[in-house]
């Protein structure tokens, strides 16, 4: 069967690796911008629209492709965007100009959403409901553990040793051998689920999720989970070594205890939320979530390093945020043929406003104000993510038998 525990368990840990080695292609960018901007003359403004083009493909993508793989499949879809995206970290290391390397991460995003919609659908629908949060937030964890704890440390190794076009190299070969495993080894959710949508969603169907209350809430969470991850992500480092004259080995330091405990409680929150319900999982992961950034302006903290680090991996539940806001909450609130374009929705919102607006936004009011500006703009990202929270409706299995399901507003 294909929601057999074994089969469960070998899903889990292959998209947890797949989902990882996603974000190790996406960050290796930022991480490498200091061995590529010299080399090919980029400005801060060259580096950071890669990154804001790479999350508005992705963001794009994500939401047409998750539609199609409720259509299609999501083998058809998941599989070959694998492929791509490994392929096009390669062609990355082969850029020769600001605008060769512009297009090829573009692209990159516009093969990388896919993989996050289909991927989420596919370990939601394969997953008994008693186990559906744990392993929803054990696979989006691995994007904090390898994209925010590794990848850092493996690409800049390798750049050091063999350049930036060798680190490229080297983090695409994960996802040719996972694309392998991936084509044997996973099973098509879609028989499974035959029950419970017994046809095709149309694309004019897909329209019907505007009528979701909760579809509208996760979009709102979505883009103050993004602004808290992706304002915070950018920010906290600059305001660590600037304002507070620490070195970048203890910004390090601290940013890796954080990204850590961000991938502990990425996994452990939304397993919580199986038994708790997703609403009060969701309103306490926002309020520790909002505490974050504030930290870093804690003069008692900033003075010890070793308890500011303590404190960032203990309140850092955002990664459990996206488990919930991004799929969990939206594929439990809509009927299950639209499973994909749920996720891609509110991961579109989330990435135009959180993870390309804000960036930007915060950029010129800490030009203005200062660099602790954008740290408070990060927690309120986290707030916003609790208001939206208090008017859910409560869909976790256990908690609502199903009634939380088509639950239109």
């Amino acid at each position: 069967m294909h929601n057999s525990k074994r089969y469960e368990a070998g899903l889990v840990v292959l998209v947890f690796l797949t989902w990882g080695t996603v974000f190790l292609d996406r960050m290796s960018v930022v991480y490498l911008a200091p061995y590529i901007a010299p080399e090919l003359h980029l400005t801060h403004t060259q580096v950071g629209l890669l990154v804001s083009a790479l999350a508005l493909a992705w963001a794009f993508s994500g939401l047409i492709f998750g539609a199609v793989s409720d259509r299609v499949g999501r083998r058809p879809v998941l599989i070959p965007a694998v492929f791509l995206f490994s392929a096009l970290s390669w062609l990355s290391a082969i850029a020769r100009s600001f605008s060769q390397l512009f297009l090829v991460r573009t692209l990159m995003g516009a093969a990388e959403g896919p993989t996050w919609s289909t991927i989420t659908a596919t370990i939601e629908e394969s997953s008994a409901p008693e186990r559906r949060g744990r392993n929803v937030g054990i696979v989006v964890s691995a994007a904090a553990l390898v994209g925010l704890a590794i990848a850092p440390v493996l690409t800049t190794q390798v750049a050091a040793q063999f350049g930036w076009r060798g680190a490229f190299f080297v983090a695409g070969i994960p996802g040719f051998l996972l694309g392998i495993v991936l084509w044997k080894y996973v099973r098509e959710p879609r028989s499974d689920s035959a029950m419970s949508a017994p046809s095709p969603a149309t694309w004019a169907d897909s329209l019907s999720l505007l009528r979701f209350r909760n579809m509208w809430l996760c979009c709102a969470a979505s883009a103050g989970f993004m602004t808290w991850l992706w304002v915070m992500s950018a920010f906290a480092p600059l305001y660590i070594t600037e304002v507070s004259k620490h070195s970048p080995t203890f910004a390090g330091l601290v940013l890796a205890a954080s990204g850590l405990g961000a991938f502990v409680w990425g996994w452990v929150f939304p397993w919580l939320s199986d038994s708790w319900g997703r609403k009060p999982t969701l309103l306490l992961m926002a309020i520790i979530s909002a505490m974050v950034p504030l930290t870093y302006q804690v003069p008692f903290l900033v003075s010890h390093p070793w308890l500011m680090a303590a404190t960032g991996f203990v309140a850092n539940g955002g990664q459990g945020i996206a488990a919930l806001v991004l799929v969990l909450i939206p594929t439990e609130s809509v009927p299950a043929r639209f499973a994909g374009t749920a996720i891609g929705l509110s991961t579109l919102v989330g990435e135009a406003v959180g993870g390309t607006l804000a960036p930007a936004l915060s950029g010129a009011v800490a030009d203005r104000h200062g660099l602790a500006a954008p740290l408070w703009i990060a927690a309120g990202g986290a707030i916003s993510v609790f208001l939206a929270a208090l008017f859910l409706r409560e869909t976790a299995p256990a908690k609502n038998l199903g009634a939380g399901k088509n639950q239109a507003a």
